[in-house]
């Protein structure tokens, strides 16, 4: 049984080891100590029942109940660019024509933009190899919106979720290449690495003007807002509740920016509230079909599972002995649940 759960302090050996298995470009979590041990100390914080920083982090991990080992990780940041510039580029498009030429060109641009700022943000997203199966990316990613969905007063009216870019096989971004190294002389995952530490510098180097597209080499240009192949299942499952590509993408691989409004994502918008009963495993008949998200309503000990459950009227729910051990909760308990299939309401 997988359940995703707020992380913990005794998470750092488990996250370390998902660190080192990201590869670059993953900017959010790299094969760094310094920024494991930052991360999760943030998320302690944030996690503290008395805390509402603007900035908060919430970082929650996939649990296998059976070993209790931790196969993956997500996160929400409550606030972007609040203490420090968020950085990323506008795709425009400018036109030239002359009538007495008889020429029209539609020419794409790119300009430095912090239109994002104070915008909440999906984050550091990523599963181990070994664990994507049985639907645990989806209930990974979803998890995050149930708890959007509980507590929205943490969080800004609007949700990003940058994508990683578009690396070969070697690990080499064609934007970067065709624009980032001309102006930073680094490797794009030297570069990568600084600015998941210090976005300051990206301000001093970058150049301040309007960069026309078509002055950028042919594969650069085809990277503009394309997704990492090991990325293009999260994108679709965000795409598929929700969040749209409006034209912002990622300085350094030029991966795009998804957009939408927090309550208007379709897990968010359709979950409701039910009592739980725990079904008799030997006694009733254990639910079969279509599957769940299930999430407690408590914050510190939040936790989320996906199941399929016997619907009883409108208010209840049968759950499996098993998913309530999970999500630590007993009989008449109150959650919140959700048809998992992006395309189903209640």
């Amino acid at each position: 049984m997988m359940v995703v759960r707020p992380i913990q302090a005794d998470d750092y050996t488990a996250l370390r080891e998902l660190a080192r298995k990201t590869g670059p470009g993953f900017t959010s979590l790299q094969d760094n100590d310094e920024q494991v041990a930052g991360k999760i100390e943030a998320a302690l914080e944030a996690f503290k029942p008395s805390s509402l920083p603007d900035e908060a982090l919430y970082l929650f991990v996939m649990e296998e109940t059976d070993t209790g080992d931790v196969v993956g990780i997500c996160g929400i940041e409550a606030a972007v660019g609040l203490s420090e510039p968020w950085y990323n580029y506008r795709v425009g498009t400018l036109v030239h024509a002359s009538r007495e030429l008889n020429v029209y060109n539609q020419i794409h641009t790119l300009t430095i933009s912090n239109d994002h700022t104070g915008y909440s943000e999906l984050c550091t997203l990523f599963l181990s190899p070994e664990a994507r199966h049985s639907k645990n990316g989806a209930l990974l990613s979803k998890s995050r919106f149930m708890f959007l969905a509980e507590f929205p007063q943490r969080f800004n009216e609007y949700l990003i979720a940058e994508m990683r870019g578009y690396s070969d096989d070697k690990g080499v971004s064609p934007f970067w290449e065709g624009l980032g190294r001309h102006f930073f002389s680094l490797d794009f995952a030297e570069a990568d690495t600084l600015s998941s530490m210090d976005k300051v510098f990206i301000a001093e180097l970058m150049p301040k003007n309007t960069i026309y597209t078509n002055l950028l080499p042919k594969d650069a240009q085809e990277a503009i807002g394309k997704t990492h192949e090991a990325t293009t299942p999260a994108r679709k499952l965000l795409e598929a509740e929700g969040m749209r590509y409006t034209g912002y993408i990622d300085m350094f691989d030029g991966g795009p920016t998804l957009v939408s409004r927090t309550n208007d994502l379709r897990a968010v918008q359709d979950s409701r509230y039910v009592k739980a009963h725990v079904m008799n495993d030997k006694t009733e008949h254990q639910p079969e079909g279509e599957f769940y998200l299930v999430s407690t309503t408590d914050f510190a000990s939040f936790r989320c599972c996906m199941t399929a459950v016997d619907i009883v009227g409108n208010h209840v729910v049968g759950l499996p002995q098993a998913v309530a051990d999970a999500l630590q909760i007993t009989e008449g308990t109150t959650v919140r649940i959700v048809p998992m299939a992006s395309g189903r309401r209640f």
